[in-house]
Formats: structure tokens, sequence, C-alpha cells
């Protein structure tokens, strides 16, 4: 048997730590809105409580020897515990001091807990809501960019782009369905999938036909995607690309096309690869002449792309941390965790994605696709 690394075990043991300091504050309001003390108060608290506080990890470890419904409502409750956990640890500091203040202002510990602790419920709830709208109303951002080479006939091209669907058993075919009226709106030349369609488990979008609705986008050339880490960790990669390339929607893995016979296509393997071809090589032998377009799901390699000749890159990933104050963390961990930044020849974009990983909550980001016009032969 494999050992924990030590890493693991001290993010384990912060996270539990963390998961009690809520509890705690959990159980002190609790016990004196209902008045009820006494062991068995504290048992009953206690268990329903590590049950909600590790039932996300709960679905995804017992996944295939629980019930598929004691799953789901396990995952369901997880993710919403999420959200809610993440901001209760930013709270509960400041609310801890509030209360003190008011005990030092003479008013009961009781009456403390109730004012403090009712105030903490009523943000987390605006929290909640003003997330849930973010992550199921999504939103069009337009960008219009020039590649100075030229594209045969084609003067300009239209793409939509559309990262993170993240299909599963919570992004369902509701917000799918949001997504193919949106871009088909749009009435794209070309529509691309940077990664993270599937949220893990390839079962609930083939049970669900998520790719059925899919292929109702239509676009002059058609749609494309590429594998995203989710794709990998769900072990379903070799289920869900012949499916996509059955329905029409070709999934490109360490591969080029050329479109319309005026610019390349590349779609790159996930970092999650280890065997992945880099940038150079996928580029080898390509006519520098013709404008090159990459996905490539992680935005970790925007230098490598640039410096490879690519004039337009398309990654996802981030969620630009989906919950503030994350986007903080990944604003130092990528040179681009959101939106569009020109190197050198490359026009970088990195969209926070259209569905959510988790919590379907949003704070900070929005649910989004990307409406880029391309100019060939143009200068800036």
């Amino acid at each position: 048997m494999r050992k924990m690394p030590t890493r693991l075990y001290v993010i384990l043991l912060i996270f539990s730590g963390l998961q009690v300091y809520v509890g705690w504050h959990a159980k002190l309001y609790l016990a004196e809105w209902l008045d009820l003390r006494g062991g068995l108060f504290e048992a009953v608290f206690w268990t329903v409580y590590a049950i909600v506080a590790f039932s996300y990890l709960l679905s995804r470890m017992l996944r295939r020897t629980l019930p598929a419904a004691a799953a789901k409502s396990l995952k369901g409750i997880g993710s919403y515990w999420i959200g809610l956990f993440e901001y209760a640890v930013l709270l509960l500091p400041f609310a801890d001091l509030a209360a003190w203040l008011l005990r030092a202002l003479d008013v009961s510990n009781a009456h403390a807990i109730m004012y403090v602790g009712t105030a903490v419920i009523l943000v987390l709830l605006a929290i909640m809501l003003r997330g849930s709208w973010n992550a199921w109303s999504p939103i069009v951002r337009d960008y219009d960019v020039a590649i100075a080479k030229t594209a045969g006939e084609m003067k300009q091209l239209h793409i939509v782009v559309a990262s993170d669907l993240h299909l599963g058993m919570t992004v369902r075919n509701r917000h799918l369905d949001r997504l193919v009226r949106r871009a088909n709106a749009l009435k794209p030349d070309l529509m691309l999938l940077p990664g993270d369609v599937l949220d893990d488990d390839v079962e609930p979008f083939i049970r669900r036909k998520y790719g059925h609705q899919l292929a109702q986008i239509n676009s002059t050339f058609g749609t494309y995607a590429v594998l995203g880490n989710h794709e990998y960790y769900g072990g379903g990669v070799d289920t869900y690309v012949p499916a996509m390339n059955e329905l029409g929607m070709t999934v490109l893995l360490d591969e080029t096309v050329t479109i319309g016979g005026g610019f390349y296509l590349i779609g790159r393997k996930d970092k999650t690869d280890r065997a992945r071809a880099s940038v150079e090589e996928l580029t080898a032998g390509l006519n520098p002449d013709m404008p090159v377009i990459l996905m490539d799901h992680q935005p970790s390699a925007l230098r490598e792309i640039a410096e490879a000749g690519v004039d337009l890159s398309l990654s996802g990933h981030t969620h630009r941390g989906q919950m503030a104050p994350n986007h903080l963390i990944t604003r130092r961990i990528f040179e681009l965790d959101w939106g569009y930044k020109r190197i050198s020849q490359l026009h970088a974009f990195v969209s926070s994605g259209f569905g959510t990983w988790g919590p379907p909550i949003r704070i900070g980001s929005r649910s989004e696709i990307f409406s880029i016009t391309v100019r060939f032969g143009c200068q800036e």
C-alpha cells in the first residue's frame, strides 16, 4: 500500500481543523437558537456535521459502492458546502471580533452569539444567491483582434469559445441549452471547446446525451475540442473522445487540422498527460505564412506558445478562481489567469469558463462565452 504524501497529510489536517472551527461556531449558534444542550445534542450535531463537511470527498471516494442516488445527494450537498465553508472561514474571524466587542459593551453572551450568528447567516445567504446568479447567467464577452498573416481568401473569422463546461450532475441540460442558444445566436464560423467539457465522470455525459445537445451548435467550420484535466481525472477519455467524434465534434489530441484552406488549428493534450507533445513539435513543418490558432486547456505555457509562432491561443482551467478572493491565487500561478494579453505576435485568451466545478457559485467571475472576431492580413 502506498503511503500518503506528507503534504497531503498537512492539507487534510488543516482542512479538518478549519471544518472543526466552522462547526464549533455552528454548534454554538444552534444551541442558543434551539435551546439545546447536553451529550445527545453534541453527538447528533457532530455526526450530521461531519457527513456534510466531508460529503464531497465521500461522494468521490464511494461513488462506485454507494447507490447512485446517495452518491448524487452527497455530491450535491458537498458542492454547496464548499462555497459555504470557504466564506464561513473568511467571515468568522470578523464575527468573533464583533461578538467580543458586543460582550465588552455588556451584551450577554447568548445575545451576542445570536446577533452575530444571524448576521453571518444573512451574509452567507446573500453571497450564495448572488453567486448562483453569476453561475447560471452567462455573459458574452466580445473581442476583436488582427493577425498580419493572410488566410487565403478568408478576410475575417468569427470564433465562439466556451471552456470548462463541467457537464455532469451539477451542470446539466438546462445550462447547456443556454450555451447552445447563445452560441447559435452569435452565428460562429468556428466553435471551440478548450477542455473540461466533462466534470470527471463520463457516465452522465453519455446517459444524458450532452454530446447530442452540444452537436446542435451550428458553425461554418464545425466544433473542435481538446481534453482538460477533468477528462483525465474521470478516466473516461476512451469513451468521451469517440462519442464526440461520432457526433461530428472533433477532439484534437496533439493534432493539427487546416481549416478552410486558410489557417491551422492545433489542439494540444492537457498538461495532465505527461506524454503530450511540445508546442515546438506541434508547429514543426507548418507553413509559417499561414495563421496558427492553438487550444491548450491550461494557460501555463504562453511564452512557449508565443515563441513557437502561434498567432492566437485559447485556454480555460483557471475559472478566474471561481469564488473571490481565489482569483488572487490564480493570478499568482498564471501569467494570464483571465481575459486577453498580447505576447509578441500572440493573442492569448483565457476564459473563466461556462460551467462550474464544485459549488455552482461564482463570486468575482461570471459564466461566460468568448466571441472573438479575427481579422486576417491586418496590422493593429
